[in-house]
């Protein structure tokens, strides 16, 4: 199945690809459409009507009017827009738009983020730390080495310089450090899509080895990492903040790097996060491993019974390093850590620090979120648990605020010109940003149905996946013209012309400043908790999906 997939995806991008009379000037999500939802392009070019051609027959199926022009600032274009939502049958499309040419060629299917999917989740394992991973992807073979097997030195922990095993984990991003911190974002997302969509998820295989036995793949993936983090945790149930090296190697592949890497000192927000991630592996792992779960309920217990003991903010000594910091206050990875616990034990005095702690926060639900702002897994898990004992009151501001906060990501994407549900906001990692908020829109469709807020998710991965102002894929491998030039040492060091697959950049820090540039870390660079982003949003479309 592995090798038919990559053969059949490969014919698609080839038409995309060498669709030489396509127009870069009509922009729509180039991994195609489902049959009963909005289909809509953004056309840069002056135009009055458009039609949807089939791609084998050439008959045209359905014809219309733009609406527009409209200007946008940010992007300083004035658009038109097609919408051609009422095309639900299932075939190869394009649009012909007179005046200004013809799109690349889509599907319209259920399934058309089936393998997106798959790539994107196969990233994680490409990304393995301390071991050899390979794949091939549109016939061509991404490989490496087992890297990194002296993980890691004990100078900056004590009590003296011996090496104590931290092998495993995946690489955190264009570099080869790991993180605990970031981690915690990136597991939380991925657990969190095996509990919202688990059936579609458990019925899609990755091809993994078969590191886990009687795991599902998916979970087979996340347990990897949930090795690595249990070799974080120290004395008395702290966590190191980080494995690293004391700065960025060059590009070079991972087993060439050779610099002695360490334990980090320890710090209070990587310890919640831990805590947080092994109380989710507890219970999500239990059914496949009791054993093993078991052991991920006692190392969440420690590090817990030390939070509580140690309640100040302790950020790590990092300044012997120059890799990445992550550091943040840790009240909400605190918060995260009490709710996730609770719902796997029921502990009451978890349940009331939990609420205890949501109550300082006037904000309990945020639009805008990542590695530093965690409190939105724990009000989650805590409004859709269904154990008893919760704060009523508590209960109706969670539910409101996360249906305010989805409508207003659905106005902000209607109002986009692109149907960027961020709208005019750009930062670092912006486009993990935009894939992360299919996480509050598809919990607020579990409160109240509304067709509305699936069409914002799928404007934000048609977003990702070519309409834009680029009109192209921000994901390697994957869309119409995807990046090419990641800020990625693999891709960068390996002497294979396209990039390891399946991977999102991070987008610019404008609406115009992206490009892809090897060297643009800033813009270009892959993320860990960009990529479970967009697994989390790819694993709500999966082909049998009942919101389809």
């Amino acid at each position: 199945m592995h090798r038919f997939m990559n053969i059949l995806f490969g014919c698609f991008v080839v038409v995309l690809g060498s669709a030489s009379a396509a127009v870069a000037d009509i922009r729509l999500n180039t991994l195609g459409f489902l049959p009963d939802y909005d289909k809509k392009a953004t056309i840069v070019s002056a135009c009055s009507d458009f039609a949807v051609i089939d791609a084998k027959s050439g008959k045209t199926v359905f014809d219309g009017e733009v609406t527009g022009p409209f200007y946008q600032k940010d992007v300083d274009q004035e658009v038109w827009i097609a919408d051609f939502s009422p095309v639900r049958k299932k075939g190869r499309y394009y649009l012909e738009v007179p005046g200004v040419g013809r799109s690349v060629e889509f599907p319209v299917g259920e399934g058309v983020y089936d393998f997106a999917y798959y790539t994107a989740m196969r990233a994680f394992y490409l990304w393995r730390c301390g071991t050899a991973v390979e794949g091939v992807h549109e016939g061509q073979r991404f490989a490496q080495a087992a890297c990194h097997l002296d993980d890691a030195y004990l100078d900056f922990v004590g009590p003296d310089s011996s090496r104590r095993d931290a092998t495993g984990g995946w690489h955190d991003a264009g570099d080869y450090n790991k993180y605990v911190v970031n981690a915690g974002i990136t597991v939380g997302n991925l657990f969190l899509a095996w509990e919202d969509f688990m059936d579609p998820i458990s019925r899609k295989p990755l091809d993994l080895p078969e590191t886990a036995p009687g795991y599902p793949d998916f979970l087979k993936e996340l347990k990897g990492e949930t090795d690595w983090l249990l070799k974080m945790q120290l004395d008395s149930g702290k966590v190191s903040h980080k494995i690293s090296a004391m700065g960025f190697c060059g590009f070079i592949m991972p087993d060439e790097e050779r610099d002695k890497r360490y334990f980090t000192d320890w710090s209070s927000t990587a310890t919640a996060d831990f805590c947080a991630m092994m109380a989710m592996a507890s219970r999500i792992f239990r059914p496949y491993d009791p054993q093993y779960a078991d052991s991920c309920l006692r190392a969440a217990e420690l590090s817990y019974a030390f939070l509580k003991a140690h309640p100040d903010n302790k950020r790590p000594n990092q300044r012997a390093f120059r890799t990445g910091g992550y550091g943040s206050p840790d009240p909400d990875d605190r918060l995260w850590a009490a709710a996730e616990l609770w719902e796997s034990t029921g502990n009451p005095d978890c349940l009331e620090d939990f609420e205890t702690r949501a109550a300082g926060f006037e904000k309990k639900i945020i639009k805008n979120w990542d590695w530093a702002e965690v409190r939105n897994l724990g009000m989650l898990t805590y409004y859709f648990s269904g154990r008893e004992g919760k704060n009523p009151e508590t209960v109706g501001t969670i539910r409101a605020e996360i249906i305010a906060v989805a409508d207003t990501i659905v106005r902000i994407a209607d109002g986009d010109v692109y149907g960027r549900p961020l709208g005019g906001r750009y930062y670092w990692g912006c486009n993990g940003g935009i894939a992360r908020q299919a996480v509050i829109l598809q919990a607020a469709n579990r409160i109240s149905p509304d067709p509305g807020y699936i069409n914002a998710v799928l404007d934000a991965a048609g977003h990702l996946f070519g309409r834009n102002v680029y009109g192209r894929s921000f994901v390697t491998g994957l869309g119409h013209r995807p990046p090419m030039h990641p800020h990625d040492r693999r891709s960068g060091a390996d002497g294979v012309e396209p990039p390891w697959p399946g991977y999102v950049v991070g987008g610019g820090h404008s609406a115009t400043d992206w490009q892809d540039a090897e060297s643009d870390y800033r813009t270009n660079e892959i993320a860990i908790n960009w990529q479970a982003a967009l697994v989390y949003l790819l694993a709500g479309f999966l082909s049998g999906q009942e919101n389809q």
